[in-house]
């Protein structure tokens, strides 16, 4: 169940008194493994095991997801910990991804959090997948500059299970100004490379071809969906038709034009989220915005929101590609930002597919 939108989910604003805290982050909502300290917003360590067992089926498999889960767990966060040049008994809070994502692999997260939170005798933090996404743009590194957005701001999070535009006021108050009404942008991108047969992850694959095409070549039609929300699932329709007839006139059309097909494709994709960004920027007067998401990797997205962000006055921010993918530095400046704020988890909290809220 997605948050509804204009309703701001907000916690506690009480702060609490500290001198140096130091979180340990652990994310295991999908198929990466990973493990990140961060002390006072500044990244020690950041540990990612990829699962290449699924590129075979195409997609994530649940079951061997979990069972990946559980052999690289151990090894992934006593790496963290080494790389941060610090004890366990040093970590203040550990922080998990409670959801959303595939149950199975969220539960391997919280089991294991749970018991380190017992063997360390150390607090836990809840933190939402999503919302990790939203705070990557203030995980700060030593020798960089580290720009960060100043609220309130707008996010675009875009990945293979959402699509939103999140207005942030503050590191824990964030309204859902629009999102998907059926697939989200990052399952469009996977469903297209599995229709022209062009492998797995999709994502990457569409985008690499496009950078190759022409973008004007071949168009496809866009959904007109009122307000802020958007829609996706019309888009790979219209693919899935042109390819189709374009195939019955010449069999080797698709293998002959990939990267056009691509390339309009993506542009297509691109204009509708930016079309509604445009909107949202519009309406509430905020210049200040970023992205999130697996899909804020895509080449195209990034450098067409420098361009609108150029013509309009805006002040972008774009992530690190590396905390653009799952990854557990972005669950750690999250969680951080939680036990700043006095926000505890109990040892019965379960993990959930899907959040109600932020």
């Amino acid at each position: 169940m997605q948050p509804r939108r204009g309703i701001k989910h907000a916690l506690s604003k009480k702060t609490v008194s500290y001198m140096s805290e130091i979180i340990l982050g652990i994310e295991s909502s999908c198929d990466d493994t990973s493990a990140a300290v961060i002390r006072d917003g500044y990244l020690l360590s950041n540990v990612l095991a990829s699962q290449e067992v699924h590129r075979a089926y195409g997609g994530v498999i649940p079951e061997l997801a979990s069972r990946a889960h559980q052999l690289n767990i151990v090894p992934v966060v006593s790496e963290a910990i080494t790389r941060a040049g610090i004890s366990p008994s040093e970590i203040d809070a550990i922080a998990f991804t409670r959801g959303p994502g595939l149950l199975g692999s969220l539960l391997v997260g919280t089991s294991f959090a749970k018991g380190l939170s017992l063997a360390l005798d150390k607090p836990l933090v809840e933190v939402n997948h999503l919302q990790g996404h939203i705070l990557a743009n203030f995980i700060r590194q030593y020798d960089k500059d580290n720009l960060q957005p100043e609220f309130p701001y707008l996010c675009l999070l875009v990945s293979g299970g959402n699509s939103q535009i999140v207005r942030v006021d503050s590191p824990l108050e964030y309204e859902i100004l629009g999102q998907t009404i059926d697939d989200a942008v990052g399952e469009a991108f996977d469903k297209c490379s599995k229709m022209m047969g062009l492998g797995y992850p999709g994502g990457p694959i569409v985008d690499r071809l496009a950078r190759e095409g022409d973008p004007l070549k071949f168009r496809f039609s866009k959904p007109h969906v009122p307000g802020l929300d958007y829609s996706f699932s019309g888009v790979k329709t219209s693919l899935l038709y042109f390819v189709r007839d374009r195939m019955a006139e010449d069999p080797d059309f698709m293998e002959k034009n990939k990267a056009d097909i691509c390339a309009g494709f993506q542009k297509t994709l691109i204009d509708i989220l930016m079309d509604k960004l445009i909107k949202a920027a519009r309406q509430t007067g905020i210049r200040q915005i970023t992205i999130g998401g697996g899909v804020s990797a895509n080449s195209g997205l990034r450098a067409r929101i420098e361009e609108e962000g150029r013509k309009r006055g805006w002040t972008t921010f774009l992530p690190e590609f590396k905390f653009t993918t799952d990854n557990a530095a972005m669950i750690a400046i999250a969680g951080w930002f939680h036990y700043r704020n006095g926000k505890r988890t109990g040892l019965e909290v379960a993990p959930v597919s899907r959040l109600a809220e932020f």
